[in-house]
C-alpha cells in the first residue's frame, strides 16, 4: 500500500518547527493578519530569526503574504492567503482532537496541586 502522496507534502509543510502554530494563530487574528511583532510577542518561545525564516518558508508555500502598510513608520503585516486559510481550517480536526486525546503538562501540574 502506498502513502498519499498529497498528505506527505503536507505534512513536510504542517510538519516543520512553528509552520502549523503560526497558520494557527494568523487564523485566529481578526482579518488573519498580524504585525511581525504582535507574533513574536504573543508566540513567547520563537526568536525573531526563526520567525522572520517561517514566514519566509510560508510565503514560498503560499499561505502567507507579506504586505507594507504604512512608509513611515514602517509598518509590515503578514497574513492568510486563501490557500493558507483552508489549511489552518483543516488543523482544526486535528486541534479539537488534541484537546479531547492531549493532556498538557500544565494540567498535570494543575492536578497533581488540587489532589494534594
Amino acid at each position: 500500500m502506498e502513502i498519499c502522496p498529497y498528505l506527505e507534502e503536507t505534512f513536510k509543510i504542517i510538519g516543520r518547527s512553528w509552520n502549523g502554530l503560526i497558520l494557527n494563530y494568523l487564523s485566529r487574528c481578526p482579518e488573519q493578519s498580524a504585525h511581525f511583532s504582535d507574533m513574536k510577542k504573543d508566540l513567547k518561545t520563537i526568536t525573531p530569526r526563526s520567525l522572520s525564516l517561517k514566514l519566509s518558508e510560508l510565503m514560498e508555500w503560499e499561505l502567507v503574504e507579506k504586505n507594507i502598510v504604512s512608509k513611515a513608520p514602517l509598518s509590515i503585516v503578514y497574513h492568510l492567503t486563501d490557500k493558507g486559510a483552508a489549511l489552518a481550517e483543516a488543523l482544526v480536526p486535528m486541534e479539537e482532537w488534541a484537546q479531547k486525546y492531549i493532556e498538557l503538562e500544565s494540567e498535570n501540574q494543575t492536578d497533581n496541586v488540587s489532589n494534594s
